[in-house]
């Protein structure tokens, strides 16, 4: 994402990471059927064709994220990403966008953890200039100096409006930092300001090299799209670059934490903020359905428990919710959050929570919650489909950190087998307190400029 007005993935943010995409499952056609190509130099090509209206998405993903960064150059992804708009040796600075634009669509760029990507939607029959296009700039971006720090520039004043001038942004950056003390996802997308800082225009070329390679990137095509068509001019424009080296793995694991950890945020600030997540199993996991069932029974929508109790009945609370980052190359966590109202004690909220938990591991939830559940995260899964973006986004991830788009076949099956001992189980297993991790935001008053001496 290469401006400040443009959406992005890249978790600078408050709740922007509650509302992630990936978080809505999506589902494919009965009657749609997969088609999926290797080329020579190691590039998959996935194209799922739709022809119920005239239109396509082309996305590009790149095996390569946050959680690929070293310390002492966190960001360097995300700051690649705006980079990748800034020309190359065929098309000019901005022309790009301008191109895409006079053809009637629209692009752009998200990073992640755990990957990058870059998207185009059209009218099907401009598809070929997506393909022209991102064949181009995967082996022939200008990497200039003065782009360089123009561009960084830009991604530091992005950090400093949507991290370090959000209060709540700031204290999920922190929990993050403290939860995880070995793996990568300990640092935000955007990178820390002192790595931003010190990160070079050497750094962002030695990164495309080892990265945006053919053989560490996948194409998704959905839409009104011809396989025969479109497939000869991706191996014509694609199939003529070479492989690049392999890129090195992650081999971090996060060790199993012993107790519980508390930080404490002073910032200016209205009200009191809190967060409380645990660790626990990301995607291809067998507890990731009974994860999944909780989030949905616990933490999403105004019928949610805890909507229902600290929101309408107690009162305690002007926003609550949580989030289950099921989707993630590596374990991940599972985390409550809630947005004090005034006069109310973050404690009261923070015990009240703890209370939801132990309620759960003692308490089968009821018939009705269960199945209400079940029901609204199938039907989300039905519903995506009627997007060819969103499918292809989901296809593209879920290849990008290697489970593959056939985990979508088992997802309903799965959901629908949870049961409610299952519920109890899991939250007994991770909802524990030497496995949390606590963030509170405390506010401070902003302090008066000057002081008013006598007579004034």
């Amino acid at each position: 994402m290469r401006s400040l007005g443009r959406f992005t993935t890249a978790f600078v943010g408050g709740l922007q990471l509650v509302m992630s995409l990936l978080t809505t499952e999506t589902a494919l056609a009965k009657d749609q059927e997969i088609k999926e190509f290797l080329l020579d130099n190691g590039l998959k090509v996935i194209l799922l064709e739709d022809h119920s209206a005239p239109t396509a998405t082309f996305q590009i993903w790149y095996k390569v994220g946050a959680r690929n960064e070293v310390t002492g150059r966190t960001g360097i992804c995300h700051l690649l990403e705006h980079m990748m708009f800034k020309g190359t040796t065929r098309y000019g600075k901005g022309e790009f966008s301008r191109i895409i634009a006079k053809n009637g669509g629209n692009e752009n760029a998200f990073t992640g953890k755990d990957y990058t990507a870059y998207f185009e939607r059209f009218a099907s029959d401009r598809l070929a200039l997506s393909v022209e296009m991102e064949s181009d700039r995967m082996q022939n971006l200008l990497l200039d100096e003065r782009e360089f720090q123009l561009e960084r520039d830009v991604v530091k004043e992005e950090r400093r409006l949507r991290t370090d001038d959000d209060p709540v942004a700031a204290v999920v950056e922190e929990v993050y930092a403290a939860a995880y003390k070995v793996h990568p996802y300990h640092s935000p997308v955007i990178g820390w300001m002192s790595d931003l800082d010190a990160m070079t225009v050497e750094d962002l070329r030695s990164c495309y090299k080892r990265y945006y390679s053919p053989n560490n990137g996948t194409i998704v095509i959905v839409g009104d799209v011809n396989t025969e068509e479109i497939l000869p001019k991706i191996r014509r424009e694609f199939g003529k670059i070479p492989p690049g080296p392999v890129p090195p793995r992650v081999l971090s694991k996060e060790p199993r934490q012993m107790g519980e950890r508390r930080i404490c945020v002073k910032r200016e600030a209205q009200l009191p903020f809190l967060m409380v997540a645990y660790h626990v199993p990301n995607i291809g996991h067998p507890d990731e359905f009974a994860l999944e069932v909780l989030e949905k029974i616990v933490s999403q929508g105004e019928s949610s428990r805890l909507y229902r109790k600290f929101v309408y009945d107690t009162q305690i609370a002007s926003f609550v919710g949580g989030d289950y980052a099921r989707v993630s190359a590596d374990p991940t966590l599972f985390y409550f959050y809630g947005g004090l109202r005034p006069d109310r004690d973050v404690n009261e909220l923070e015990k009240g929570i703890q209370e939801e938990i132990e309620r759960l591991k003692n308490e089968p939830v009821s018939d009705q919650e269960l199945e209400k559940a079940k029901n609204q995260i199938e039907a989300a899964f039905i519903f995506g489909r009627d997007s060819n973006f969103y499918q292809a986004m989901q296809i593209g991830i879920l290849e990008t950190i290697g489970v593959g788009y056939r985990v979508l076949e088992s997802f309903v099956p799965s959901i629908r087998k949870v049961t409610k001992e299952e519920l109890m189980r899991v939250a007994r297993a991770f909802f524990t307190p030497e496995n949390r991790t606590v963030g509170v935001l405390i506010p401070e008053k902003k302090e008066k400029s000057g002081s008013s001496g006598p007579g004034f």
